[in-house]
């Protein structure tokens, strides 16, 4: 009956991957930017959307970043991750939301109410990945991680399919508001698909530690993150593996980020740019299924690898994009990597960290993507600001593939693990309850 339990906790857990992926596919990455740029921004220069959509991504990125070490500190300490989890889907929704308001000139609301639906989303993130580590076992893990993105491609992929249809079919002089009507939408799919969530999965066990029985979350919380940052040597590998990832999830946040405004600013027709990610959700679902089974034979380190090597060749092909036919191939080559390569970082991390600390070392792993996700789009919009284009914005991503590679092949993963164990048994012996 427990294992029949946990495995619907599990099942539970990856649904909220297909609940929340529709804000990355049609906000995020496809329907909102190409909006943004035809509708909320008005300028004859096709540069400026790109331009001011890279400024509101990295704001949205900042402000999770700064909060996330806090928040999850505060969740492991009050034992609140479903808590916490839950504020930010609300905020989310309600972000999402109000984009249906959203119409011609509104860039700057359009850009408060995506920042809005952008923490939410990533803030939510922080404390649903820090619930892996108690569902899955060791050796699940990989499996259970890509999961979890694999069904989020399909949700997301089912979602754009819908509202590309809506878009496209959508009578004269009414796409604007069949538009908006996919925000809407969004908003609900994202509240509906996270009940079982909510209803199956248990709050992982609040731990306390000697000496913070009379501290309040706040203060309980900065004591940790220092007591982290002093120990910073035993977990170096860990942060080792933190650092790889800031530095090569710099190149694949630009993408997911940056790739719709970079076909609209080539003058790709809606259809191609929109029907490209939409292939992309339904080509990377069985990929990701595919890395988690390549990283239990080759080793989840090898296979990250595997696929930065891939994602380098992206970036340079991304060069030499002229055709609407290379934006097909290059979607397809992305989606062959994407979900692995988010989903086999995910568990690796959740390995070699102590459960009872899961929530503050993902949020640190959160700000190595959301300064990573922040710093990219930044220096994508700068470099297209100062070149008056955005060719060698794509072409700069492989220095990130590149340096990411050469520290990830440094960490010992083995060690990484080993100490996770032996700290996460070090707590039990200073719990106090």
């Amino acid at each position: 009956m427990e294992e029949k339990a946990r495995k619907r906790s599990i099942n539970a857990w990856a649904m909220y991957d297909w609940a929340n992926s529709t804000f990355v596919t049609t906000v995020a990455a496809a329907v909102l930017p190409v909006y943004y740029a035809s509708v909320a921004v008005q300028s004859p220069n096709p540069n400026t959307a790109t331009i001011y959509w890279g400024y509101t991504t990295t704001i949205s990125l900042i402000v999770i970043a700064l909060i996330g070490p806090i928040l999850g500190a505060m969740a492991d300490f009050s034992g609140t991750k479903k808590r916490f989890l839950t504020y930010f889907v609300f905020l989310g929704v309600t972000g999402t939301a109000l984009l249906y308001l959203v119409q011609s000139g509104d860039w700057l609301i359009a850009s408060i109410f995506f920042i809005l639906g952008s923490v939410g989303f990533s803030g939510a993130n922080v404390f649903y990945d820090s619930l892996l580590p108690h569902l899955a076992k060791p050796e699940e893990m990989d499996r259970v991680s890509s999961r979890g993105f694999a069904l989020g491609y399909l949700g997301g992929g089912i979602m754009l399919a819908i509202n590309l249809s809506m878009i496209m079919l959508a009578p004269e002089g009414k796409a604007g508001l069949f538009t908006r009507i996919c925000f809407l939408m969004v908003a609900i799919w994202w509240l509906v698909f996270t009940i079982p969530l909510w209803r199956n999965v248990k709050e992982p066990p609040r731990r306390v530690l000697a000496g913070e029985e009379n501290f309040n979350p706040f203060r309980a919380s900065i004591g940790r993150l220092k007591g982290t940052f002093g120990e910073i040597k035993k977990y170096r590998q860990l942060f080792k593996f933190i650092v790889a990832f800031w530095l090569y999830n710099n190149g694949i946040g630009t993408i997911i980020y940056m790739a719709s405004i970079y076909g609209k600013e080539l003058q790709f027709s809606d259809v191609t740019i929109i029907g490209t990610l939409l292939m992309v959700q339904f080509v990377a679902a069985p990929f990701a299924f595919l890395f988690g089974k390549l990283g239990s034979k080759m080793g989840t380190k090898h296979a990250i690898i595997l696929s930065l090597i891939i994602y380098t060749l992206i970036a340079i092909g991304g060069y030499f994009l002229y055709k609407e036919i290379h934006f097909w191939l290059l979607g397809f080559a992305v989606a062959t990597v994407q979900g692995g390569s988010q989903a086999l970082s995910r568990s690796l991390c959740g390995r070699m960290m102590p459960k009872s600390k899961s929530a503050e070392f993902y949020s640190f792993f959160s700000i190595s993507e959301k300064l990573a996700g922040a710093v990219g789009p930044f220096l994508f919009g700068v470099v297209s600001q100062i070149m008056g284009g955005s060719r060698l914005s794509i072409v700069s991503l492989i220095v990130f593939f590149i340096l990411g590679s050469i520290l990830l092949v440094k960490v010992n993963e083995a060690e990484g693990i080993d100490i996770a164990k032996a700290e996460e048994m070090a707590l039990v012996h200073k719990e106090l309850v």
